[in-house]
């Protein structure tokens, strides 16, 4: 190893701030074309986000729209009937009609129906005596609660319905109710409305980290990072022209998305374009960030691209809020999604497709994930980690 000495005079010009900008500008000009050269850059930035949100804007849906149910009429009766009728009338069933609970006991324990309701042969009698409060038996399947309690939730909505108009005809109530629900934001109850921003956040998650994670610990393994260390150029220089590029093409794939999410998908959006670039460029900086970690530590594509999977894709799908309600996680899980940058870019993107641009949501979680972001390249620095 030659001493500082032998090393010969140093030239001061490659310090220079013009020197600096210059090799800035070929680091990510370099950046830019392995991107452009390499499929699987492409295929992580644009092809796998179309993929996944095909995938989450079709496959995961949380509406209960024409659920399966068996009503059983215990004693066929004009009242009886009327009331089978509203739950075929009804936009959330698909409604098979039985005399015997039996018929619909075996398609229930197989998942074919998903509940019973059982109009007892006293359906008439009760109404008569006990006037606006019919017994009626709703039987659910279990299994899934969810679904169960929204099941049970359309069924008394139907008969509460079917009970009011009776009244109503018979001149028992006036028509007018004495509240008026309003829906806000999202009137239909349309769970893709916010099942499709998150997901984008998803992707973003995904494309952030494990993009940069595979392509820095790929050239690790090709040695053409000890090659840069030999010139001149600085970790910082190094860092910037690294995120750089990455950074623009995660803008472009999150576009692709919005693009899909509007015209394909027909979610509403109500905010504005700038909002939108902005929380996207601050969730991006601590995703960059993660990966650029992940891949000076591991310096293995196999190990960076598990390890991106398991910290990112997997707490952004799980504890985000996209799927699972955060409020209803035990108080520790609930404290650990603090930490998650998917929490706060989850609940931005749906503020501005649904809700529009609402600072009180925007300006604290944008702060949240500039102070990640910082926290993540601090990090890098204090841990002494070669990035070049």
């Amino acid at each position: 190893m030659t001493s500082p000495a032998d090393a010969g005079p140093v030239d001061l010009r490659a310090f220079s701030p013009a020197a600096r900008a210059r090799r800035l500008v070929a680091l990510m000009k370099k950046e830019a074309l392995q991107i452009l050269r390499d499929p699987s850059s492409i295929l992580i930035a644009f092809v796998l986000p179309v993929i996944l949100l095909f995938l989450f804007g079709y496959g995961v849906s949380l509406d209960t729209t024409r659920t399966r149910i068996g009503v059983v009429m215990e004693s066929p009766s004009p009242t009886s009937r009327a009331l089978a009728a509203a739950f075929q009338a009804s936009p959330y069933f698909d409604t098979s009609i039985g005399v015997d609970r039996r018929e619909f006991e075996d398609p229930l324990l197989r998942g074919i129906v998903g509940g019973i309701v059982v109009i007892p042969s006293t359906f008439d009698s009760d109404i008569e005596t006990r006037g606006a409060a019919p017994q009626v038996q709703v039987l659910v399947d279990g299994t899934d609660p969810n679904t169960a309690a929204l099941v049970n939730a359309y069924v008394q909505g139907v008969i509460g319905n079917w009970v009011a108009q009776r009244a109503v005809e018979a001149g028992r109530m006036q028509a007018a109710s004495g509240s008026e629900n309003r829906m806000w934001f999202n009137p239909e109850l349309t769970s893709r409305y916010f099942l499709v921003p998150g997901s984008i956040a998803m992707v973003m998650a995904l494309v952030g980290t494990l993009l940069t994670a595979l392509v820095v610990a790929r050239e690790w393994e090709r040695g053409t990072m000890e090659a840069m260390m030999a010139t001149p150029v600085s970790s910082i220089e190094l860092l910037v022209g690294k995120v750089v590029p990455y950074f623009v093409l995660g803008l472009g794939s999150m576009t692709l998305c919005t693009l899909i999410a509007v015209f394909l998908f027909h979610v509403p959006f109500r905010g504005s374009v700038g909002a939108l670039y902005a929380v996207s460029a601050a969730f991006l900086l601590p995703a960059l960030g993660q990966g650029l970690l992940i891949s000076a530590v591991t310096k293995n594509q196999f190990l960076a691209s598990q390890v991106a999977l398991l910290s990112s894709f997997l707490p952004a799908f799980l504890l985000s809020g996209f799927i699972f309600e955060i409020d209803a996680m035990p108080a520790p899980i609930r404290l650990l999604t603090r930490a998650l940058p998917p929490r706060y870019f989850v609940t931005s993107l749906q503020t501005i497709f649904l809700t529009g641009d609402a600072p009180s949501v925007l300006i604290p979680n944008g702060l949240v994930l500039v102070g990640m972001a910082a926290a993540f390249f601090a990090l890098i620095r204090a841990t002494r980690v070669r990035l070049g």
